[in-house]
């Protein structure tokens, strides 16, 4: 028989509304055995008792629902971004306040590099900057013989030197949606979204895919989801082949990887009828800690690019409504085939134009093919109204709420993309939870740094840089901001059967803190540390 393995704690928070709170759970082959007293386990014989987590704080293991793996691997580049942000090894690198602070970093990085290879940086986002906004002619001072490209922090739009336009064969005569150009004709070296931003990529070989199913960047993953208390993550656009598979499987398959991986393959690319079997074929190949089936659908881009489709009055600088991804009779098409093929659907939705298109391509799936138990999910929800997440609540969609970018880009917002009153209805936990929808919140790391207690804070309090409180309204408590990083997320991905909670019969998956969240400040949520994780019983201390 196997071993019973007691493990001891100043606090258990469950999240069972049945035993809300205990000081002991018992942990047999990887699941939870009992919780309660020291004396749970008792009927089920003896037990090894283990009081090295006896001076923390448990809580389910923290579960995030919009995050990319190649989140530790984006460091191989130079990063440019405006805020603080820490690596995956701990170093903290500065952020970067103008335009010249970015161009001297990348100066710095590229005299490190070889002669003959491009120079790729990230995480810059022009809209923090007072001064021009970033063009081919300030890359052209760090080189205009190496390729040079420098992917936004949203990773919907890039700004590219001249040698880098070329080599993609872009020039004055090019009339691409997404390749700007300037007052004189001439281009500026912003591209927006994929279509545009391909044909550079492909040249430079900047592959998303290599980047997230390396063995190291598997690895990384699990690392940083140790540090932030996370024990299920997704990769939420996977560009995963065969021979990715089998190194995750092989990884996963690892009693001591901390982390379960639930990746959604990106639906783009081939015909809706092939990206079905592809996901059923995956989703046959499933694990205890490999989750597979699902795809990721791209409808418009990004609000603080310009790029997301959102509804009149449109950006209060007037720019264009963004660009579709995928056009409104591709999504009808898409949503059509994959539901009917029992695929789960994770959809990008920015705006809220781009919500209304998707509920009413899911509404009319629906209509064709009941399927009650569904939960596609649509991400970001960021603009969402209260008569959109109604409509969810009657056809059985889940959101995932991008919370953190009230922090990151609230500000910006109200000032520069929407005007204050529609940024005070951003990210709307309160109408969603009110109108009935499951809700989970996210990081979209490496959007925003990974910490689902940061996340949940966020939410909580809803401020911004200047530490003004944007949608009073909009707040939710810290009970239902922990069930949003918990349970809330787990139903996002079928896996509140599994995880999500500290109940018998649920993986013994727990987050391991150094204060009980429940009881500090709300304002203080974020600074609650993270000792650690569990994950299938086994013990991940930092």
């Amino acid at each position: 028989m196997s071993q019973t393995v007691i493990y001891s704690a100043k606090k258990i928070i469950t999240m069972d509304p049945n035993q809300p709170e205990a000081s002991h759970v018992a942990v047999r082959d990887g699941k939870i055995l009992a919780v309660g007293g020291a004396d749970c386990a008792a009927p089920w014989g003896p037990a090894r008792r283990d009081d090295r987590l006896a001076d923390t704080v448990l809580m389910p293991g923290f579960v995030e629902g919009h995050a990319h793996m190649m989140a530790g691997a984006m460091w191989q580049y130079a990063y440019a971004g405006f805020h603080d942000r820490i690596d995956p090894q701990g170093k903290l690198w500065q952020g970067m306040q103008d335009i010249g602070a970015v161009i001297s970093g990348l100066k710095s990085f590229e005299a490190s590099l070889p002669a003959s290879e491009p120079m790729v940086g990230w995480g810059f986002d022009p809209i923090f900057l007072p001064t021009e906004r970033l063009n081919r002619h300030h890359l052209d001072e760090i080189s205009t013989t190496r390729p040079i490209a420098v992917i936004y922090s949203n990773f919907h739009l890039m700004c590219v030197n001249s040698a880098a336009l070329e080599m993609a064969g872009y020039g004055p005569q090019t009339e691409a949606e997404g390749v700007l150009k300037g007052a004189d004709g001439s281009l500026t070296g912003e591209l927006q979204e994929m279509a545009a931003m391909f044909p550079v990529m492909r040249r430079m070989q900047i592959d998303f895919r290599s980047l997230a199913q390396r063995e190291t960047s598997i690895r990384s993953y699990g690392e940083v989801a140790k540090h932030a208390g996370v024990t299920t993550m997704t990769d939420l656009y996977s560009a995963m082949e065969a021979e990715d598979l089998e190194v995750m499987l092989a990884i996963a398959s690892e009693a001591d990887y901390p982390l379960r991986i639930v990746p959604a393959t990106g639906a783009m690319g081939a015909p809706p009828d092939q990206i079905a079997a592809n996901a059923k074929a995956l989703k046959a190949r499933s694990t205890n800690k490999l989750r597979l089936g699902a795809v990721k659908l791209m409808t418009d881009g990004s609000i603080q690019g310009w790029t997301a489709r959102v509804k009149w009055p449109g950006y209060v600088g007037g720019q264009p409504n963004g660009i579709w991804n995928s056009a409104p009779e591709q999504i009808f098409a898409l949503f059509d085939t994959l539901h009917r093929e029992g695929v789960q659907m994770h959809i990008h939705v920015n705006g809220d134009e781009a919500a209304e298109v998707s509920i009413a391509a899911l509404e009319a799936a629906l209509q064709k093919s009941p399927w009650r138990g569904h939960r596609h999910v649509l991400q970001h929800c960021q603009m969402m109204g209260v008569d959109q997440f109604k409509r969810c609540a009657e056809l059985g969609i889940s959101t995932n709420i991008f919370a953190n970018h009230i922090w990151y880009f609230g500000d910006q917002h109200a000032a520069l993309t929407l005007g204050t009153e529609r940024a005070e209805r951003m990210d709307a936990c309160r109408s969603a939870l009110d109108a009935g929808v499951n809700i989970a919140i996210h990081s979209d790391a490496p959007v925003t740094p990974l910490a689902p207690l940061f996340t949940a804070w966020c939410a909580v309090n809803r401020q911004t840089m200047s530490w003004r409180v944007l949608g009073a309204a909009q707040c939710i408590s810290v009970q239902e901001a922990l069930y949003a990083i918990t349970l809330g997320a787990a139903h996002s991905l079928h896996l509140d059967n599994e995880i999500g909670s500290i109940e018998v019969g649920k993986e013994a998956d727990f987050a391991v803190l150094g204060a009980d969240p429940t009881a500090v400040e709300p304002q203080a949520l974020k600074d609650v540390p993270v000792l650690g994780t569990v994950c299938g019983g086994v013990v991940h201390l930092l």
